[in-house]
């Protein structure tokens, strides 16, 4: 078995922090972070937590990134044009340099002052940074390491108030910033000649946008007015610049910056030698000196006439054009998030009541307005082309991707409210079933990584458990006291089953049939028994003495392993014709809290409390060894734990045990940070994975800051900025300050459950921050057995060539490599196949069923590919039928793509079918 797994994406929530069970409010700032899209507009960057989603839009796809910042993402930044570095700034100012292609980390490093805002100029040589009162550019480094990447270039003042909003001119030579005293500044990136920085007044609240006209929008529209054209404004002359300024109340103003025409006469008639010359390059020499390129005379004198904004606008004035109003009720509606496309000049702007809106400026005509959520809509965001627009609402979670021309949605996700407690896998892998806190039941697809439907919500409490019957019926116990069966053709519950006494379920399992559905209460200690098929309670079977913690069913045979608090396991045949019978129960000391049984059901493993993981004998009853967990997950310490992580090992223990397909291996989580490998023979531990790095989440750190630490215990570091935090809340009649009674608490970082995938490629676990898959990655190890100094790339192409394809597959396999096996499968014309697999050798059966696995997800050559399976069946279908067990994971990972592949392949042939039916009926029509 191999154990390079690697997370591969993180399920369960798109956008935005979890937040703990029970609060109503988020465990960072309510605004969230913001969406980015890539410059071809085809994928989105989405913050979850402290990592990074990206969803392709087109391939319908999600991944995740490789790299995690110390604690959640508050903003993050992409550079234009090649999307090659990647800035992310965490809510504790700690930023980040990514390159974004590979995924590697460049540099981290920490700004002095809250980051809000942080943007790429638009040819990508600088980005700005709100810092507290101040806005700082950097020069954008390189995508190679370096010792001292980041360069300052200049910090601008002038905001009495925290900056909150920047943008940059399109020519990359004018900055704009808003900041929490209601007011605005422009300022010129590189220094110039008599130009002196314009405050922008008129807001009674604090800036949320603002944002500059497209250069050549204000060209083109000079050009057709010739210069002499008014809006409303009451300055005279020829428009330079314009810039939109928004407040929270719903308020946006209109601001043009004109130059007078005598003024421009007037350079016009200087001296043309003197202007020319003297002035050009003592601009250009201000210019250098201040951070800008020395350019040649040729440059100089070329653009005499066509200089940027930041020229343009010296000795030019600003004035207010218009003003307008999102909303009558501006304390019902408070402006939470904007974004405009200076391209297309449309505005998106997103509300606190989950409304947003779409408006062409500068006229203001509202295009679209659609309620989205009943939360507030935290950040919106618009791609390149202006079709699709995004939102993000953190207090759900919910990421939205809308295409406002056909007013549809192109992708919507949100995650379980107050996270996930359950997962399951469907028979052959595709399908993810997860319950929440919430008690909803998602279904998740384990190619895309995104959930597809949302059952009716028919629980009124947590569900505890979800199990699958088979491929087309999953089963869900919650802790309301009924276990309830949901179709998955029609997506409905077409079956409820409950208990003769009011209980709370904790447990479930299904029998390898399907038939039979088992489930344990909390109070009575009793585990009831149904008929799938007729809904009929069959058996109660008693006699625990605790609560039941957990349940498995016999891999073969109808038998049930229970375990509870009582400190036992117990093991029920329910197919006995004498009920009175005594199940066999094994004693474990100490409060057992999770079973499961092997694969060949010869062997039962429990995990106590003590953080023992304990195997017996089923036949007989012998205990074979035992493993003590303990040390292996003890670490981190919470925010208000009195004692350091070592000496609080006794709350570590596992609480969820999974076997693997040989079962050899045994997977464990639990009431830790870690997710431990065992090897069950040697009793050891293989490797260990700690789920996540946040420092946001309670129990992530084994040692507390000293500084922490006062009189009263330790004091929570989260710099969540409580006055960037907007309260919603209503204020109620007579009181003297909000307050609803939410409080804020910690998630804590720890898995409820573990589970191998049946193909075996991957396994996934559980946490406060969702579902977390992870995969194998085999594509760069090969195999030195029987590989020489002659089993090179370049030797299978000769091979190929000389049309020798069974020693260039052998050669391809020893090397590993799957691009070079692909190339050697496609090529091996369709009559040499037989040949070709018939001299494959056994040692390498299993790793040819993978590769046609994965050649055949996205390969449009299904009938070839299936001859290779074909042939691969009848020359070794009697060896691998002997040794299934070292094969049983390859075939459940083939059988899963070929039942994939012919979903499609049916999907296509039956709306061929109909289309051919329907132009037979209408020839028919007539010519009949």
């Amino acid at each position: 078995m191999k154990f390079n797994y690697k997370l591969h994406r993180l399920c369960g929530a798109s956008y935005g922090t979890p937040a703990a069970t029970g609060s109503s409010i988020l465990s960072s700032s309510s605004k969230g972070s913001n969406i980015v899209f890539t410059s071809d507009g085809n994928s989105v960057l989405s913050p979850v937590g402290n990592r990074i989603q990206v969803l392709d839009l087109l391939h319908h796809s999600c991944r995740t990134l490789p790299v995690e910042a110390r604690s959640n993402i508050r903003r993050i930044a992409l550079s234009p044009g090649d999307d090659r570095l990647l800035i992310v700034v965490d809510v504790n100012h700690y930023a980040m340099l990514v390159n974004y292609h590979r995924g590697v980390i460049l540099h981290r490093f920490k700004f002095k002052y809250p980051v809000r805002d942080i943007k790429f100029s638009p040819d990508g040589s600088k980005f700005a940074v709100s810092a507290g009162k101040y806005v700082q550019v950097w020069f954008t480094p390189g995508i190679r390491r370096e010792f001292a990447p980041m360069v300052l270039h200049r910090k601008y003042t002038g905001l009495a108030g925290d900056v909150t909003t920047l943008d940059w001119s399109s020519d990359s030579s004018l900055l704009i910033a808003g900041g929490k005293d209601c007011m605005a500044r422009v300022w010129t990136v590189d220094t110039v000649k008599d130009y002196k920085p314009w405050m922008m007044v008129g807001h009674k609240k604090p800036l949320v946008g603002v944002h500059f006209e497209d250069c050549d929008r204000i060209n083109d529209r000079n050009q057709f007015f010739a210069g002499a054209g008014n809006t409303g404004s009451t300055l005279t002359g020829k428009l330079v610049a314009r810039c939109y300024t928004i407040s929270e109340d719903g308020v946006i103003v209109t601001r043009e910056c004109r130059k007078e025409e005598d003024v421009q006469v007037n350079s016009e008639d200087a001296d043309n030698e003197q202007s020319n010359g003297l002035e050009i390059f003592g601009n250009d020499a201000v210019d250098f000196f201040s951070g800008g390129g020395a350019k040649s005379t040729t440059e100089q004198l070329n653009k005499a006439n066509s200089t940027n904004q930041a020229h343009a606008i010296v000795n030019a004035r600003w004035g207010n054009t218009s003003r307008h109003y999102f909303s009558t009720n501006s304390s019902m509606n408070t402006v939470v998030s904007t974004s405009y496309s200076s391209a297309h000049s449309l505005l998106v702007v997103g509300f606190s009541t989950g409304r947003f809106g779409l408006y062409e400026l500068p006229s203001m005509s509202n295009i679209h307005t659609l309620s989205l959520s009943h939360s507030t809509i935290g950040t919106v965001s618009i791609n390149p082309s202006a079709e699709w627009l995004a939102f993000g609402c953190p207090k759900t979670q919910q990421l939205l991707i809308w295409e406002w021309r056909s007013e549809s949605y192109i992708l919507k996700q949100s995650g379980h409210a107050y996270g996930m407690r359950c997962l399951a896998y469907s028979p052959d892998g595709i399908v993810v079933a997860t319950g929440g806190e919430d008690g909803t039941v998602k279904l998740w697809n384990s190619h895309s990584g995104f959930c597809y439907v949302t059952l009716p919500k028919t629980h009124t409490a947590a569900v505890t458990a979800v199990e699958f019957a088979n491929s087309t019926v999953v089963l869900s116990a919650s802790l309301d006291g009924t276990v309830r069966a949901h179709d998955l053709h029609r997506y409905r519950n077409f079956k409820t089953y409950t208990s003769d006494l009011p209980c709370q379920f904790l447990s479930m399992a299904v029998d390898k049939s399907g038939e039979i559905v088992c489930a344990g209460s909390a109070e009575p200690f009793r585990v009831c028994v149904w008929s799938v098929q007729t809904g009929k309670l069959t058996d109660v079977l008693t006699g625990h003495l605790g609560p039941i913690s957990g349940l498995a069913f016999h891999p073969i045979r109808g038998t049930l392993a229970s375990a509870s608090w009582d400190g036992t396991v117990k093991v029920w045949d329910l197919y006995k014709s004498d009920g009175g019978s005594a199940p066999e129960t094994f004693e474990n000391g100490a409060d057992v809290v999770c079973v499961a049984f092997r694969p060949d059901g010869n062997q039962i493993c429990s995990g106590n409390i003590r953080g023992l993981l304990r195997f017996w004998n089923v036949d007989d009853g012998r205990l074979i060894c035992e493993i003590d967990g303990q040390k292996d997950i003890k670490g981190g310490r919470k925010i208000n734990d009195r004692m350091t992580s070592d000496n609080n090992a006794a709350s570590r223990y596992f609480t969820s045990v999974v076997y693997s397909a040989d079962g050899t291996c045994l997977l464990a989580g639990g009431n830790s940070k870690y997710v431990c490998i065992y090897e069950i023979s040697q009793q050891i531990l293989l490797k260990k994975f700690q789920i996540s790095f946040n420092r946001s989440l309670d129990g992530v750190l084994d040692e507390l800051h000293s500084k922490n630490l006062g009189a009263g215990g330790p004091i929570d570091d989260e710099h969540d900025s409580a006055d960037d935090e907007v309260n919603f809340a209503p204020h109620l009649p007579g009181a003297k300050r909000a307050d609803d009674g939410s409080r804020k608490s910690r998630v804590e970082v720890l898995t409820m459950q573990v589970a191998f995938s049946p193909t075996g490629r991957e396994w996934s676990t559980v946490s406060g921050e969702g579902l977390h898959v992870y995969s194998l990655d085999d594509d760069m190890i090969f195999d030195p057995i029987a590989l020489t100094e002659a089993v090179t790339p370049s030797a299978v192409q000769v091979n190929l060539k000389n049309r020798k394809y069974g020693m260039a597959l052998s050669m391809s396999l020893h090397l590993n490599e799957f691009a070079l096996v692909k190339t050697v499968i496609e090529d091996t014309p369709y009559e040499s196949i037989s040949t070709v697999v018939r001299s494959v050798g056994q040692a390498h059966l299993n790793q040819l069923i993978q590769f046609l696995s994965k050649c055949m997800e996205d390969s449009p050559h299904i009938e070839f590919y299936l001859q290779w399976c074909l042939e691969l069946l009848q020359a070794h279908g009697l060896f691998m039928e002997k040794n299934r067990g070292k094969f049983l994971r390859s075939f459940r990972s083939l059988f899963r793509v070929v039942q994939s592949r012919y979903a499609d392949v049916k999907s296509i042939c039956d709306d061929n079918k109909y289309s051919l039916e329907f132009l037979e009926n209408q020839a028919n029509l007539l010519f009949g």
